[in-house]
């Protein structure tokens, strides 16, 4: 038997269960899924906004997998500095195959970035998505002016869901606390601001037209922004998803903005944040450098500047992975260095040892993108497994986890927070309603918390 550990139960980690148990060269496979957090799912439950129903309905799809006899979900188990260490899950299993994400958000590096009121994207997502890392963050959306720094499909959902009425949410599963923050918001103005033009934005399509259809809030776009943008004016030779979008934002600016809506998401483009203003100690606005196309592909300043008011300010330009104690890291792509999945160690393939995942090719693509990646990494492990198998364990790894003091939360752990997830939200009158803190959560589940673990 080839017994092996996935780090991570996103979309990636699931993938490259998936992958493991289905394939026909290795008979006799058994996989457990480990995740830091007690929920399965990963950026799946945690990242995509709750009005996505769509999309999240790819749970159903990660579900048919976990619950194969053959795979095993193994949650609040940490692997790290502060749980279980590389060195010590791999003295459990044959192989271990970290597909951890890229977990922290990227940084301006400007003055004023850290005003009280200045946030990263991942910080709201991760609040109105329920993370319990998130439980008590206290977004109070007092703000009259929101900017939001990034023209990617993450900028489009905080966009969207600050310019959202709450009736709108209610019937999604975000968290009551948030629903009833959403619900007071004074805000009025969402600015989302790029440096580079419409026809080099990174949003799709389908997120961008979405903010066209909310029933409460109008989309202007400044004519002088498109101006700037020569793809904009000739499109012709553009991919098809950038002359979508052009023709997205063309069809605003020639129908202007509605006044009459109770909010209003305003378009800028060509403008670079350089500072975050403050006043009696908050952000009060953003200062831009208008810049220009450079005709190789960027953008460069013109020397010209603008100040948005804001009050509340949101990052979203972009996910870093971040060093995972005990496995080696390079710090400029943010990934662990690999060959073909296979963790390097000193330029040299590491026994037993993989990633997948966006640690592994960096916070690009979409979720399908995470399919033949994990199966490029399995190649890999089944070439390997003869001599990786050789190798004796222990019994049952679960078991020297609980020795260890760890208290796994097992696949019924997970059914029992979905039926008190339930019950929340039919006590409120709403649909299943997520638990957003960790001690709820552990206490559905049936556990409790687990310990610090020595780095042994």
């Amino acid at each position: 038997m080839l017994r092996v550990a996935v780090v991570g139960s996103g979309p990636s980690g699931v993938y490259t269960a998936q992958a493991l148990v289905q394939q026909s060269l290795v008979p006799d496979v058994r996989v457990d899924v480990l995740d830091r957090l007690p929920c399965p799912y990963g950026l799946v439950r945690y990242g995509v906004a709750p009005d996505h129903e769509k999309i999240k309905s790819l749970q159903n799809t990660l579900r048919a997998v976990l619950e194969d006899e053959r795979i095993g979900f193994v949650g609040n188990v940490e692997v790290g500095a502060h749980g279980l260490t590389p060195a010590r899950l791999l003295r459990l299993y044959h192989a271990v195959v970290y597909c951890v994400g890229a977990a922290k958000d990227r940084r301006l590096g400007l003055p004023g970035e850290d005003l009280p009121g200045s946030f990263s994207a991942t910080d709201f997502v991760s609040w109105y998505s329920a993370h319990p890392d998130a439980a008590g963050s206290g977004f109070t959306l007092g703000a009259r002016s929101a900017v939001v720094i990034g023209v990617g499909n993450v900028a489009v959902d905080v966009t969207r869901i600050l310019a959202r009425g709450a009736a709108e949410l209610r019937p999604t599963d975000v968290p009551h606390e948030a629903l009833g923050a959403l619900a007071g918001s004074r805000v009025r103005e969402v600015h989302m601001v790029g440096r580079r033009g419409p026809s080099q934005a990174k949003f799709t399509t389908k997120e961008l037209r979405e903010l066209g259809t909310l029933p409460d809030a109008s989309v202007g776009v400044e004519r002088a922004d498109l101006a700037l943008d020569p793809g904009y004016a000739d499109p012709s030779g553009l991919p098809a998803v950038g002359r979508r979008n052009v023709d997205v934002v063309r069809g605003w600016a020639e129908a202007g903005e509605d006044s009459a809506r109770a909010r209003s998401i305003r378009l800028r483009f060509f403008l670079r944040p350089v500072e975050l203003l403050a006043e009696d100690g908050r952000v009060a606005a953003v200062r831009f450098e208008r810049t220009a196309p450079d005709g190789a592909g960027g953008v460069r300043g013109t020397g010209t500047y603008e100040e948005i008011e804001a009050q509340l300010v949101l990052r979203a330009v972009g996910y870093r992975g971040v060093p995972l104690e005990g496995l080696p890291f390079d710090a400029a792509r943010g990934t662990v260095p690999h060959l073909a999945g296979r963790v390097l160690r000193d330029g040299s393939p590491s026994a037993g040892e993989y990633v997948a995942g966006w640690i592994k090719r960096g916070p690009t693509g979409v979720i399908g993108t995470n399919r033949p990646c994990a199966k490029e990494t399995v190649a890999s492990v089944l070439a390997d497994a003869p001599a990786l198998a050789a190798r004796p364990l222990p019994d049952e790894p679960l078991d020297v986890l609980r020795e260890s003091g760890l208290c796994p939360v097992e696949w019924p752990g997970w059914l029992a927070i979905e039926e008190a997830e339930d019950a929340l939200g039919r006590s409120l009158g709403r649909r299943s309603v997520k638990i957003a803190d960790w001690a709820g959560l552990l206490g559905a589940a049936g556990v409790g918390v687990a310990p610090q673990l020595p780095a042994a």
